[in-house]
């Protein structure tokens, strides 16, 4: 795992992009704080940016340099919860301007995955999640459905967990202005 660690360090040190296994699908990735580089992950997925991508984070305090306001209750859910959460925040700050939604938000996990946790923390940024598809076709559920066209893409592909077979997706909850939480996805 260490040398896939340094590989992937080196290709989001150069603002290029990665393919990686995660806590849930397989990961399309790069420097969430790079303009450019959430920029090619548009381009291989042929996807529009006004659609917005998910960002991991290592920890809660990573999460809290990005996203000034955090309610209690996501805290605590954070701490408690053992399915993987993505949580849609207002205001972000600090990322690249094409991860944002048009509405000044940005959906943000927690991964609860060894590889993901300790990439993010030497990185020591937040790195960008999105499955490992053309914008419109099947998400795959393993390393052996992603498309030619995505694995050709990519400027490196981690060589972790190939075999692992995934028909999870995050729970998707959003949090209002005025701190209600609503489940978009559960």
């Amino acid at each position: 795992m260490l040398r896939e660690i340094k590989n992937s360090l080196e290709v989001l040190q150069q603002d290029k992009v990665l393919l990686y296994p995660t806590d849930t699908v397989w990961g399309i990735g790069c420097d969430a704080t790079s303009d450019s580089a959430v920029k090619k992950i548009y381009n291989i997925k042929q996807r529009a940016e006004s659609k917005s991508l998910i960002i991991l984070v290592a920890s809660v305090e990573m999460l809290q340099q990005y996203v000034p306001k955090i309610p209690n209750t996501i805290i605590e859910l954070l701490a408690k919860t053992s399915k993987p959460t993505t949580i849609i925040y207002n205001k972000p700050k600090g990322l690249a301007k094409n991860v944002v939604a048009s509405d000044n938000t940005v959906a943000i996990r927690i991964p609860e995955n060894e590889f993901c946790i300790q990439l993010i923390k030497d990185f020591g940024k937040p790195i960008v999640s999105t499955s490992a598809n053309i914008s419109g076709n099947e998400t795959p559920k393993s390393f052996k459905e992603i498309e030619q066209p995505i694995l050709h893409s990519v400027d490196y592909i981690v060589n972790l967990q190939r075999e692992v077979i995934n028909e999870k997706s995050s729970t998707i909850l959003k949090v209002a202005e005025n701190g209600e939480i609503s489940v978009l996805r559960a």
